[in-house]
């Protein structure tokens, strides 16, 4: 097992998931200093490993490292045996199948904690494990559409689907999140249990503000509400960069914005006395100062409205936000160095503790790269690892 110094060291999770939703949630995991190891089919490992055809791809590296790989073939009985012996030992297990999948392999909720009654088993499926459209498809975009969230990203009228895989991720973190309070349910039961979630489950659990307003309303939100209501203003400046200004409740938001942007005027005109009358005109605010904005360079307006005391940020591509003083502060991205590959660049973590702290980053795996040591770990002897190998089971 790796040494960590993360509240989850001494954990160990198995991970038999692929693309974003389970590997990520094990990542996470992994981040917190649990021992991840990621069972891989000997073909090819995971898909994302293969999208830049040199099996190291940006969108494996992104939900994979601080694992170590073991590649499995689980179509095999003996394979089946040997993640049986890992589950014995472990303390949380990690599968993305379709429903019914992981039961067929012999490595489904059942079977896995009669192994282990203290094992903490995570299924994360695009539907749910039951209902109408268990048994369908399902990727990142189909989350969005079928929970309502792409509804608020994009015009209705011409929709076109931009953006990270929102729902992907953020059903691998509810997943994570799931884990851990079943892990730590366990320390006062001595049992472990099954953790459920899916793409449209966990989309829909992120969108607690926009369907509480919608019960409140009876009118679904449109894109361009959110943004109104926070009085959300963008605008292109002289040198055609971007910039946005969120001024929220507290009227000397606006006061000072208004002022800075040589429009005082502004805050007696009856059209925008209250935060109310504000939202119900903010696209005349757009009208009268995006004109203005085009007058002066995005660090000029960036400088006064700063000095202001405006929430104001540039919009940023990602490699201007990398150069960004504040973002180079907080320490956000990390070097890690592969023995094969060599340095890789990898986000950092997102919190820090005190007393147990993260890291270091470990590099993603190769395919297969912990393979012979993770089942020396587990007594296998050298010729059976390369029986093993020579079967084609690892």
């Amino acid at each position: 097992m790796t040494e960590s110094t993360g509240p989850l060291a001494g954990y160990r999770v198995i991970e038999a998931a692929r693309f974003v939703t389970g590997p990520y949630a094990c990542q996470l995991l992994a981040d917190l200093g649990a021992d991840v190891i990621k069972i891989e089919d000997p073909d090819g490992g995971d898909p994302f490993r293969g999208w830049d055809g040199g099996g190291y791809a940006p969108m494996y590296q992104a939900f994979n490292r601080n694992k170590r790989s073991l590649t499995l073939d689980l179509r095999k009985p003996e394979g089946r045996t040997v993640i049986e012996k890992l589950v014995a030992n472990a303390d949380v297990f990690v599968e993305n199948f379709r429903p019914g999948v992981a039961d067929k392999l012999g490595i489904g909720y059942e079977r896995m904690s009669k192994l282990n009654p203290r094992l903490v088993y995570c299924s994360i499926t695009g539907m749910g494990r039951d209902g109408p459209y268990a048994q369908r498809p399902s990727y990142d975009i189909v989350g969005q559409g079928l929970s309502g969230f792409l509804s608020l990203l994009v015009d209705l009228k011409d929709p076109k689907p931009m953006g990270p895989t929102f729902s992907d991720t953020i059903t691998g973190f509810f997943a994570g999140y799931g884990i851990l309070a079943a892990l730590h349910a366990r320390v006062r039961s001595g049992r472990g249990q099954r953790v459920d979630t899916s793409l449209l489950q966990a989309t829909i659990g992120f969108m607690n503000e926009p369907f509480t307003t919608y019960f409140g309303s009876g009118t679904p939100p449109a894109a361009e509400d959110r943004p109104r209501m926070s009085k959300v203003f963008t605008a292109n400046c002289s040198d055609d960069l971007p910039i946005a200004i969120h001024l929220s409740s507290p009227q000397k938001f606006w006061r000072n914005f208004v002022t800075a942007a040589g429009r005082a005027d502004m805050i007696d005109d009856a059209r925008f006395l209250t935060g109310r009358d504000q939202q119900n005109n903010w696209h005349i605010v757009h009208e009268i100062l995006r004109p203005i904005f085009r007058q002066k360079t995005r660090a000029e307006w960036f400088e006064i409205l700063a000095a202001a005391e405006v929430p104001v940020a540039p919009i940023y591509r990602l490699d201007e936000a990398l150069a960004d003083p504040q973002v180079q502060h907080l320490d956000m991205i990390k070097k890690a160095t592969h023995p094969v590959k060599g340095e890789v660049s990898l986000v950092g973590f997102p919190f820090s503790l005190s007393d147990t702290p993260l890291g270091p980053v470990k590099a993603p795996d190769m395919l297969g790269e912990h393979s012979e040591a993770i089942l020396r770990e587990f007594g296998y002897a050298d010729g059976d690892i390369a029986r093993m190998r020579a079967e084609k089971l690892i």
